[in-house]
């Protein structure tokens, strides 16, 4: 009779323990610890005989240690995914043998961008596994998507057992597995989408990708605390985990990568959802502004950096009288806890009484920026509406604010002053920090350094 073991895990930090506990003793969370059930048995299925083929296959040369001088450093291969913001979030395409983790909420777009990009990939056998939709499902989606230039195989099925039969008698290139929480494999007593389903199917399929030189994509959903349905566990699992993120009620989604072996996690994608698919969108910074903002008061243009991509984004904010005793602070696409820290640098270093204001601040286009950078556009949209006067619409602002009120200088700061230069800005406000590696000849924009806040608000408003 087979032996099995019982461990729990936490579902956000991986930390296993040998009973229940109500809080993880290593990331001091509380009820993430799920029970996982470990069979000491070698399963006797399709999936166990291709995983340990394949691990015997290239076991031979490969337990012995090696010079770090004989070991090649050549370029890993890429495969091109021929989609412009995917090949760039993954360090220049898909590394074959390479195990990929998409996460992102429901509804989101994974599978349209998975799918709309596998149907372009000319001369790329490629086998779709669904365990979520039908095969006519699928090919209507195909048909809203676009042309159909790849080899595409649809398989709607559950069971790794049988995924991996077909694998072998396939042979694609690129394996598409929507989504690992509803594939199980019989060498675990558990039901779909438990922790114990979701590591012991990505390991074989790991092991398969590994041995096998076939890139596998794993679809994963998004969990009720926002986060993918066994983070950690997979997260060391898979080679690359890339987050799909927006607001289904806003247009543009952002592709970011969160790890990646094969290059850097810095990289953004940024995509345009439309009726026939995912656009890519290679100058974000013209759909994000809104075209006139002439006599506007309360909107502020700031230069943003995420990842390696500047951007232009239109903030937004309404300072009005408290309607109720208790002053609201509101905020959409920007941490609440940075706007009071600014509002109460306001009051404390410049003089605005804004103690008794609602302030309602907004992120244009439904993105979410963390960029400490838009501190100065944040100040200034706020000033604009308490004083109900508008920002000249030929001014960019950039510049992270200090407690004390300076202006302290950021990162990459000719990028920023490119992007707005590019896009027509005739001034951009910027850190007198900033000033010591770049000079005024070098840009035909103009350049406005400030040191405080109050001389950023003397430059603005007079």
């Amino acid at each position: 009779m087979a032996k099995t073991k019982t461990v729990y895990v936490c579902d956000y930090c991986g930390k296993e323990s040998p009973k229940w506990m109500g809080m993880c003793p290593a990331c001091h969370s509380w009820n993430t610890m799920k029970e996982m059930v470990i069979r000491a048995d070698v399963p006797s299925s399709t999936a166990a005989r291709v995983a340990l083929r394949t691990a015997s296959a290239g076991a031979e040369g490969k337990s012995l240690p090696v010079s770090v001088q004989e070991i090649c450093a050549s370029e890993e291969p890429r495969m091109d995914m021929g989609d412009q913001e995917l090949n760039r979030v993954l360090g220049g395409g898909l590394v074959p043998g390479s195990l990929l983790l998409l996460g992102g909420e429901p509804g989101i777009g994974k599978s349209t961008l998975l799918l709309q990009t596998v149907l372009r990939l000319e001369g790329r056998k490629v086998l779709y596994v669904s365990g979520e939709e039908s095969a006519r499902q699928i090919r209507m989606r195909a048909d809203r998507l676009g042309e159909l230039k790849s080899e595409l195989l649809v398989l709607c099925e559950t069971s790794l057992d049988e995924i991996f039969r077909h694998i072998e008698s396939v042979s694609p290139d690129l394996v598409i597995i929507d989504s690992i929480q509803t594939i199980q494999t019989e060498g675990v007593d558990s039901s779909p989408g438990s922790l114990s389903q979701v590591r012991e199917c990505a390991s074989s399929l790991l092991r398969y990708a590994k041995g096998g030189g076939v890139s596998i994509i794993l679809i994963g959903h998004i969990n009720k605390e926002g986060s993918l349905a066994g983070p950690k566990v997979l997260e060391h699992i898979v080679d690359t985990v890339l987050q799909f993120e927006g607001d289904q009620h806003y247009m543009y989604r952002i592709l970011r990568s969160i790890k990646n072996r094969f290059g850097s996690t810095s990289e953004l994608g940024i995509y345009e959802m439309r009726q026939d698919g995912l656009r890519q969108v290679s100058n974000p910074s013209e759909l994000l502004l809104t075209e006139d903002r002439e006599g506007l008061s309360g909107v502020a243009i700031s230069c943003a950096i995420e990842g390696v991509r500047p951007f232009l984004i239109e903030t937004q904010a309404l300072v009005s009288t408290a309607a109720y005793g208790t002053a609201q602070r509101s905020t959409t696409g920007f941490d609440g806890r940075r706007l009071n820290m600014l509002l109460a640098v306001l009051e404390r270093r410049v003089g605005f009484k804004l103690a008794s204001k609602d302030v309602f601040l907004n992120i244009a286009g439904g993105l979410r920026v963390t960029d400490p950078a838009i501190d100065l556009g944040v100040i200034a949209a706020v000033l604009s509406s308490s004083v109900d006067s508008p920002v000249e619409t030929d001014v960019c602002l950039t510049g992270e604010v200090g407690l004390s009120g300076e202006i302290r200088p950021v990162s990459r700061i000719g990028q920023r002053i490119s992007e707005a230069q590019k896009l027509g800005f005739r001034r951009i406000v910027l850190p007198y920090g900033n000033m010591g590696g770049i000079s005024q000849s070098d840009f035909d924009i103009q350049l406005v350094p400030v040191r405080r806040v109050s001389e950023a608000v003397r430059e603005l408003f007079g």
